[in-house]
C-alpha cells in the first residue's frame, strides 16, 4: 500500500527514503561535531513514543527513541484543534496514544491552501516534522502536513509504528527469527520456550502502577489471546473473564487511556499497542 512515501529498515549501506538503520547512515568523515545531513532519519512513531522520548541536552537538535537517535518523525492523527495565528498554525493531534502540538509556520510566498488545504477538526491528518521543545513544552515543528484519505493508512501507520519499535527494542527481524526457532525447540525438549512465541512479548506490557484490578484483568485477557491485526471484542472478553459487558467497557476506556490498547475495526474491538 502506497501512501506517498517509502521506508526502508533492512537495506543495508543505504537507505531508501526512510534511512531508519544505524548501518544505512553516513558517517562523519571529519573530525567535526557538526551533525550531517546523512545522518538525518525518518521514524514512524506513536504520539506516546514522542511525549516520552528522551533529550539528550536542551541545545541538543534529535531525540532519543528506544536508544536510537530520531530527527525526523512522521506519524498520524485525528485533529482535535486547529488554531491560526499570523505566523502560524497549530494542530492539536490525538492518536490514541496521546495528544501532542503540531506548528505548521506561515510561508508568506506561498498560499496556506497549497500547503494545509483540507486538514478540518475530527479528520485525520499525517504529518512529517522534527520533534523540538521550548519551555519545558514539546511540539513537533511541521514541513509537511496532509490530510488522510483513506482511513486504512491508520491502522497501517500503527503497525509500521510497532514494526520499527520491535526492531531497534528487540533487535532484526532475522534475529528474532532464530530466537523464535530456539525457543521452539526449547519447548520441544520440556523447556518453557519463552522466547518462542509472541504472545510470551507481549506479556511484558509495563502495566501502570494505578491501574484498576478490572483493567489489569482485561489486559491480560488480551495479551494471552492469539495476537491478530483484529484484536479482541468485548464480548469476547467478557466472556473470557466472566466479567460484565459494562466493565469491560469501563476497563477498555481505562487501557486506552493508558496507551496500552486501541480500536482496530470498530470501537468495541482492541489490540495491543505495545509501544
Amino acid at each position: 500500500m502506497d501512501y506517498g512515501y517509502t521506508t526502508s529498515y533492512t537495506a543495508a549501506g543505504h537507505s531508501d527514503g526512510g534511512g531508519f538503520l544505524p548501518n544505512s547512515q553516513n558517517p562523519d568523515s571529519g573530525g567535526g561535531a557538526k551533525r550531517k545531513f546523512g545522518t538525518d532519519t525518518l521514524r514512524p512513531v506513536t504520539i506516546k513514543q514522542l511525549v516520552a522520548a528522551h533529550h539528550p541536552s536542551p541545545d541538543a537538535e534529535h531525540f532519543i527513541i528506544d536508544s536510537a537517535e530520531a530527527t525526523q518523525v512522521t506519524f498520524v492523527g485525528q485533529i482535535r484543534n486547529i488554531s491560526t495565528q499570523t505566523t502560524n498554525v497549530t494542530y492539536k493531534l490525538d492518536d490514541g496514544t496521546g495528544i501532542i502540538e503540531v506548528k505548521m509556520w506561515k510561508d508568506n510566498d506561498a498560499p496556506d491552501e497549497g500547503r494545509t488545504g483540507g486538514l478540518v477538526e475530527q479528520g485525520y491528518a499525517r504529518v512529517w516534522g522534527r520533534l523540538k521543545a521550548f519551555a519545558n513544552k514539546r511540539h513537533v515543528g511541521a514541513q509537511i502536513i496532509r490530510p488522510v484519505a483513506d482511513l486504512n493508512e491508520v491502522q497501517y501507520h500503527l503497525l509500521e509504528a510497532t514494526a520499527v519499535h520491535l526492531h531497534f527494542s528487540r533487535g532484526p527481524l532475522e534475529s528474532m527469527q532464530a530466537k523464535g526457532g530456539a525457543g521452539a525447540a526449547n519447548g520441544a525438549n520440556g523447556a518453557d520456550g519463552t522466547d518462542g512465541g509472541y504472545a510470551g512479548n507481549s506479556a511484558a506490557t509495563t502495566i501502570p502502577a494505578n491501574l484498576s484490578l478490572r483493567a489489569k484483568k482485561v489486559l491480560h485477557c488480551i495479551q494471552n489471546a492469539v495476537q491478530t491485526q483484529e484484536g479482541l471484542h468485548v464480548e469476547q472478553i467478557a466472556a473470557q473473564t466472566s466479567m460484565d459487558f459494562g466493565e469491560v467497557q469501563k476497563a477498555g476506556d481505562e487501557l486506552q487511556n493508558n496507551g496500552l490498547i486501541y480500536t482496530t475495526v470498530d470501537d468495541l474491538t482492541w489490540a495491543l499497542l505495545d509501544v
